[in-house]
């Protein structure tokens, strides 16, 4: 079982991390059209209000969005009244929320209303309200209006995961083009960064070089869940294991690489069951430090003392 250690104060410790020009979350207004007025005289019926959509697109952002509707107010146009030169109103605009690829849609009780996990993928958020006409006594219909959090899920065909400082950063740099901050101090990455590989036949891979995680990020200490919520929508988990170890700091234990792999296996598991099914490669990370070689023989003993399980090893 993962221990709580110190949860609160690490919370406290990394919270100056929070500010960062990614965004990954983003909570809007939207309201469709109010309906159209009716011609009672003559039973003219009026336009049905616009509906709001919301529709992915490629090379999109949430701070695209939030930068485009600063208010962060979506209200599609109302129906059109009925009139001697048109009987039957037109109906109001709708609107069309461009967001990136991988956003989930939730209402603020939780539910989920939509997932958009590819281009061009369109999910109606809020419905228009019905013009007046005899089945509503000539009443225009009210929209539907509610607040909804946009919430995206990195897509990348592998994302790396590991404790901070153990190389991932390192790692994405020396085999992508991709350029995260390395530095020899915990969380350095505090936003995802993206790195795509190009093969001799062109095939390309995209990486994904995720936040450090710590121990207690499935109950949300520090940005647990922000971090964590990348990695479900990740084809390959690539661990990447200081073989020395990790030490958050001096108020903190110390974990061998052993123990590093069981807790983030552990903080997966904790936040979602499900993610321990999805394919895995181990990096075992610093191999040209001093006390490597004998901090590998005890990694691997261990290892291939887990029950069932026989690790092969490639140093590169």
């Amino acid at each position: 079982m993962v221990l709580k250690t110190l949860l609160l104060s690490t919370a406290s410790k990394i919270s100056r991390y929070r500010k960062s020009n990614f965004i990954d979350k983003l909570r809007i207004h939207v309201k469709g059209g109010i309906g159209g007025k009716g011609l009672t005289r003559f039973g003219g019926v009026g336009g049905k209000g616009g509906d709001v959509f919301v529709i992915a697109k490629d090379e999109y952002t949430l701070k695209l969005v939030s930068s485009k509707s600063p208010t962060k107010r979506f209200v599609a146009g109302p129906g059109n009244d009925s009139s001697t030169k048109s009987v039957l109103g037109p109906p109001g605009h709708d609107i069309r929320i461009k967001v990136p690829v991988g956003v989930t849609i939730v209402l603020d009780n939780g539910r989920v209303i939509g997932d958009l996990d590819s281009h061009d993928s369109c999910v109606l958020v809020a419905r228009g309200g019905a013009g007046a006409s005899p089945e509503n006594n000539f009443t225009p219909q009210q929209a539907e209006s509610h607040s909804i959090s946009l919430d995206l899920k990195l897509i990348a065909d592998v994302g790396f995961v590991g404790f901070p400082n153990a190389g991932k950063s390192t790692l994405l740099q020396a085999i992508s083009k991709a350029k995260p901050k390395v530095a020899s101090y915990p969380f350095t990455t505090i936003q995802p960064s993206v790195g795509i590989v190009q093969f001799p036949d062109h095939l390309q891979i995209a990486l994904a070089d995720l936040p450090g995680l710590i121990e207690g990020a499935h109950y949300n200490v520090g940005m647990g869940h922000r971090f964590l919520k990348h990695v479900e929508r990740t084809k390959l988990l690539l661990f990447v294991v200081d073989v020395n170890g990790f030490q958050l700091g001096v108020k903190y234990p110390f974990r061998s690489a052993f123990e590093t792999i069981v807790l983030l296996n552990k903080e997966l598991e904790l936040y979602k069951e499900e993610l321990l099914d999805k394919r895995a490669v181990l990096v075992i990370n610093k191999m040209d430090t001093e006390t490597a070689d004998t901090n590998f023989d005890l990694l691997m003993n261990s290892l291939n003392n887990v029950e069932g399980k026989q690790f092969k090893t490639k140093k590169l």
